[in-house]
């Protein structure tokens, strides 16, 4: 039986920064010193107009390619993880196969998981690896999340940024990531993070958007995207250590024994209130949100590669990775990197 690795990373970030006193220029009311105290954003890229998740998602492989060498004839899946893409049919890995000069042999597979897409990705990479499959999957994250955000949504447009990751997970003979993952659902409360309109059953044709003003003085309508802030930290806060705790116990392992956490990074307040709870030490629990804000499915691997530039991450540390928001869905993992 084969196991799996991560074995490289790239990433790419639109041209275009929004920062701070960007958002103070558009909203002078807006209390931004206060929500980057609560987000831990600073700045946030942000695609240009005709700029798309396939576009960022290869540039992301481009740089991959340029800075590792990487046999393509080896890749026999790519896997896309995304909520925008280019058209409803074809599929946008089938895009982004073209795009990126893959081979025929290679499979190509869309997936849309937000904030647990990195783990269901890593999960699913892991299983075709194992199966005997082929010895490299190619994992593209890429979220152009601000283009469905309200141009006066001044609580959601300070918080996301858009970004793309692709990882490059490869076979080997020991095991590194062990397949054992935990997933969860909770669709019940699925409203709490939607788009409303813009499929089979709001058809974009068939409705007037009409701009609403919500109970913070945010101003959107049902093709923008919503986020029903306190459910969602609430959710967080709440399943988070209970996925910690039930992956400690299936690997049986202690926290001391972890070397870093890194959750979905959704905010400053959620990752540290989470830290809170679960007693971790803050040398322990990653903060990567400062200039890029939430990227979605992008948002771990995005803090892989930073930890990696910063000399912090290293070969054979233990990691435990989770994810957790829209669906509701959670997932999470501990590896050796």
């Amino acid at each position: 039986m084969k196991y799996s690795q991560i074995e490289h990373i790239a990433t790419y970030y639109p041209l275009h920064v929004l920062t701070n006193a960007g958002l103070q220029e558009e909203f002078p009311g807006f209390k931004i010193q206060e929500m980057t105290r609560l987000t831990g954003v600073s700045n946030r890229h942000i695609t240009a107009k005709n700029e798309t998740s396939v576009d960022m998602g290869a540039k992301a492989v481009e740089r991959l390619f340029a800075e590792f060498s990487v046999d393509t004839d080896e890749i026999g899946y790519l896997l896309f993880c995304s909520a925008g893409g280019d058209y409803i049919t074809p599929p946008s890995a089938c895009i982004l196969h073209d795009r990126v000069d893959l081979p025929a042999h290679c499979g190509a597979l869309d997936f849309n998981q937000g904030c647990t897409g990195f783990l269901y990705g890593l999960s699913l990479a892991d299983s075709l690896i194992g199966a005997g499959q082929t010895k490299k999957v190619l994992l593209v994250t890429s979220e152009a999340i601000t283009k469905t955000i309200h141009p006066k949504d001044k609580a959601n447009r300070s918080i996301f940024g858009d970004a793309a990751a692709a990882t490059l997970i490869s076979a080997r003979d020991t095991s590194i990531l062990s397949g054992d993952f935990i997933f969860g659902t909770d669709g019940s409360r699925h409203e709490h993070i939607i788009i409303r309109e813009g499929r089979e059953r709001n058809p974009l044709f068939n409705n007037d958007a009409r701009d609403f003003v919500d109970k913070q003085g945010n101003i959107r309508n049902h093709r923008n995207f919503y986020m029903n802030g306190s459910e969602v930290f609430n959710f967080s806060v709440a399943k988070a250590p209970e996925l910690v705790d039930g992956l400690l116990s299936r690997y049986q392992m202690t926290y001391d024994e972890v070397d870093l956490f890194i959750f979905h990074q959704a905010n400053r307040i959620i990752i540290e209130t989470i830290g809170r709870k679960l007693k971790i030490p803050e040398n322990k629990l990653i903060i990567e949100i400062q200039d890029t804000g939430n990227t979605v499915s992008s948002t771990i691997p995005i803090a892989l590669k930073k930890l990696e530039q910063k000399g912090l991450l290293k070969r054979g540390m233990t990691l435990l990775l989770a994810g957790f928001g829209v669906g509701f869905s959670w997932g999470g993992t501990i590896i050796k990197y």
